[in-house]
């Protein structure tokens, strides 16, 4: 299929965080798919990006660098998406040094939680493959559980054992996140931005307020186009960016078959015109 100029997918992950497809698989997904702009953003972590950059032949679709970076402050979770930074400067390397080992701290804890609260026993060989991952989550616990006949699926391992575990484990706040993106040449973005902490979809009061306060911290887009966003919901985020003058993203947070999600679906197919937002943000990378 030939690539469509107009199909982009800024949202994506590889095997380095936590989908199924190794860097090559998805590059080779992502031309099959006939997308035209690209990124693989994993989890707090940079290393399939350069590993594509490596694989990217003459008439292969453009190709933006990227990750998604976890972080809370008192309003709750939230996710900042990173595009075009150098992956070898020294506050992107800081801030993914610093984001893994909060990672690995938290599957730690995790697991412990789930051997004394739930009193689950896990094989050295499934706690040693769990631990060597290079970004371990939820997902990988959840699927050595249901290896073990803990849960018959990834679902129920996460909802009805992993979902309620609560950890004390350290942060990064937005404004430390941003400031790193900032310092290594990025733009950060705002990922699915009405869903706030897990799935919660955030009324129009507190998004903007959201909003107000990380645009003055140095945000600079926001995912309006997203897979588990209604024309509706979209509708209100291209609202929120054209006021608050952001970039738009369009992103479908493939996971492979982690997730049933498919490559490009985004919400924007890539025939209607572009709004003026995400015109800027792609012009930045032409």
């Amino acid at each position: 299929m030939p690539n469509r100029p107009g199909l982009i997918d800024l949202h994506m992950h590889s095997t380095v965080s936590d989908g199924t497809d190794t860097p090559q698989a998805l590059l080779e997904a992502v031309r099959s798919a006939g997308i035209g702009v690209f990124s693989v953003t994993d989890h707090d972590a940079v290393r399939a990006g350069k590993e594509i950059r490596e694989l990217l032949k003459k008439g292969d679709p453009r190709f933006i660098t990227g990750a998604e970076f976890s972080c809370k402050d008192t309003d709750g979770k939230c996710h900042i998406l990173a595009y075009g930074f150098d992956p070898d400067a020294g506050p992107i390397a800081e801030l993914v040094n610093t984001l893994h080992a909060l990672r690995m701290q938290k599957a730690f804890a995790r697991v412990q939680k789930l051997e004394t609260e739930y009193g689950f026993t896990f094989p050295d060989e499934e706690r040693d493959a769990l631990f060597s991952m290079a970004n371990p989550g939820k997902p990988h616990i959840a699927n050595m559980m249901v290896r073990c006949g803990y849960a018959q699926t990834k679902e129920e391992a996460i909802l009805r054992y992993l979902n309620p575990i609560r950890l004390h484990a350290g942060s990064l706040k937005p404004q430390e996140v941003i400031g790193r993106i900032l310092a290594g040449g990025g733009i950060p973005v705002l990922a699915h931005p009405l869903f706030g902490s897990g799935s919660d979809n955030l009324d129009d009061a507190r998004m903007e307020q959201r909003l107000q306060r990380l645009t003055a911290c140095g945000l600079q887009g926001v995912e309006a186009y997203y897979s588990g966003f209604s024309a509706q919901q979209s509708a209100r985020m291209l609202s929120l960016a054209e006021r608050f003058d952001l970039y738009v993203t369009a992103g479908s947070d493939y996971h492979g078959t982690n997730k049933t999600v498919r490559l490009g679906e985004t919400g924007f197919d890539g025939t209607a015109e572009r709004p003026d937002g995400m015109e800027r943000f792609l012009a930045l990378f032409e």
